[in-house]
């Protein structure tokens, strides 16, 4: 690396006091945002509950700070319980569904309290009605505010604002796969200066034309000239002395230390800790989800694919008449698939192909190698007109509510992949039989079959690792619109 482009990244550190005012701006909007949330929201819980004078609202003396403006007292209360479940800290902040399950959080908790105060101090006695307002307006307005000004953020990102300066440490394939991933999210926030190595020579030009500024034992003084704030280190091509080195340098630091996840994200998608005769030993999940969320996960699965499959029952028979109609075969269509565990079953979906389409594609043999390939055809002479909507329209889909039904599938998660498919995951693939594959998921909110097959599986790597309800809620709402788009849908 010449001492000119070392000079030229340089000149970015003398910006990084500017960077931590942004932050600081961030955080006081981010304050500002949040009392006038709170604000509205008192305002509203009070207007409702007694200027409409509902029947589900009891009659009950309420405490004196229940006025229109009393209410408005409350609001340090809030920051603080905000503040106690770290929603002021950028860690937790502008990334994956954690920040909105922590609101969520802080404000059932607030109410839960309230709740239990007026139990022991009787004269606080509050109406159920009232506190429910309270919870539901409370919630809402903090999730839409923290939204708006999320996406605030992440167009300031693309313009340089708000990021943080990032060396990765290692040249591995892991590390290589997560700059581009980075690089592929601006929204992130990271600003990518390059990689740190031993075994690739300082100047050689990695992925995304990112270079090696250094070695590893380079890597203090980079820090400090290039004002670096994040590290991002692959374990995977790090000596355990190096990794451990780099954990002494920069654990207490004020430089962010984050590791990629390496072989245990290979075998499992989490680990638990155990003592056995005072010796901690790591073992790993053979699931992703823990007892009470699979549980929950299962509740929203079999409510939904019951109450769906009920009101579209005409649809379902209407499509079936309308198949049965267009081209001779059975209505239904059996696809097998692997599921959780690697246990394979039959996905059921609204048949749209001819029955005789292999002797149809022999004709075409260009097509049946790209099938092959791609497992997906864009232009495919085996599907009959109905197929061709049904597909368009991602009703094809539909049946497999009852493989919800019959615990074989989830509502969302990743895509379902024949034993053939198992291959193309590499060593991603045990991760995939940690959960059931989804009739929905961040593939079909994201372009589906346009999507390269790469993209596919880091799509369905990312669910995995990051699942919460929220995540799934947020799927949901987004499916509706992009089956309507029919982006990638054929």
């Amino acid at each position: 690396m010449s001492t000119i482009q070392l000079d030229r990244l340089a000149m970015g550190a003398q910006s990084a006091l500017n960077r931590r005012a942004q932050n600081r701006v961030f955080i006081i909007a981010l304050l500002i945002g949040d009392t006038l949330a709170l604000a509205a929201a008192f305002l509203l819980v009070y207007e409702v509950r007694f200027d409409f004078n509902l029947a589900i609202f009891e009659e009950s003396s309420m405490p004196l700070f229940v006025s229109r403006w009393g209410l408005l007292l409350l609001i340090p209360i809030c920051l603080f319980a905000l503040a106690l479940f770290q929603l002021y800290d950028t860690q937790y902040l502008l990334g994956g569904m954690q920040e909105y399950a922590r609101v969520f959080n802080a404000t059932s908790v607030l109410v839960t309290a309230t709740i239990v105060i007026s139990f022991l101090i009787p004269v606080m006695r509050i109406s159920r009605g009232f506190l429910a307002l309270c919870w539901i307006f409370l919630t809402a307005a903090l999730l839409i505010e923290r939204f708006v000004l999320r996406r605030i953020v992440y167009r300031l990102r693309r313009r340089g604002f708000l990021t943080r300066r990032t060396l990765i440490v290692g040249s591995d394939e892991d590390a290589r796969h997560i700059a581009e991933q980075l690089l592929a999210t601006p929204t992130c926030g990271a600003e990518l200066l390059g990689f740190v190595a031993n075994d690739v020579p300082p100047g050689a030009v990695m992925t995304s034309n990112l270079p090696v500024l250094g070695t590893l034992d380079r890597l203090p003084a980079l820090v400090e000239r290039l004002g670096v704030e994040e590290l991002v280190v692959s374990s995977a091509g790090l000596h355990r002395t190096e990794i451990i080195q780099i954990f002494q340098n920069y654990a207490y630091a004020d430089v962010d230390l984050r590791f990629l996840p390496g072989l245990f994200e290979i075998f499992a998608t989490g680990v638990r800790v155990k003592e056995i005769g005072s010796v901690p030993l790591v073992s790993m999940n053979r699931v992703r989800l823990d007892p009470w969320t699979s549980a929950l996960k299962t509740v929203v699965d079999y409510l939904g694919a019951l109450t769906l499959l009920v009101l579209l029952s005409p649809l379902l028979v209407t499509l079936a008449l309308l198949i049965k109609l267009d081209s001779p075969g059975p209505v239904l269509h059996r696809r097998r698939v692997v599921g959780r565990g690697g246990q394979t079953f039959d996905a059921f979906k609204f048949r749209t192909m001819y029955v005789n389409g292999d002797e149809i594609l022999d004709r075409y043999p260009e097509l049946k190698a790209k099938l092959r390939q791609n497992h997906k055809l864009r232009y495919d002479p085996r599907i009959t007109r109905v197929g061709a909507v049904l597909r368009r329209l991602s009703l094809d889909e539909l049946p497999q509510f009852l493989n919800v039904l019959l615990g074989q599938m989830s509502l969302v998660g990743p895509r379902m992949i024949t034993l053939e498919e198992m291959d193309k995951y590499g060593k991603w693939r045990w991760n995939l039989l940690t959960v059931k594959p989804g009739i929905t998921g961040l593939w079909q909110i994201s372009g589906r079959s346009d999507l390269s097959y790469d993209e596919r599986v880091r799509l369905d790597m990312y669910y995995i690792r990051n699942y919460t309800l929220w995540l799934d809620l947020q799927i949901l709402w987004r499916t509706l619109p992009a089956v309507l788009r029919r982006q990638g849908a054929y």
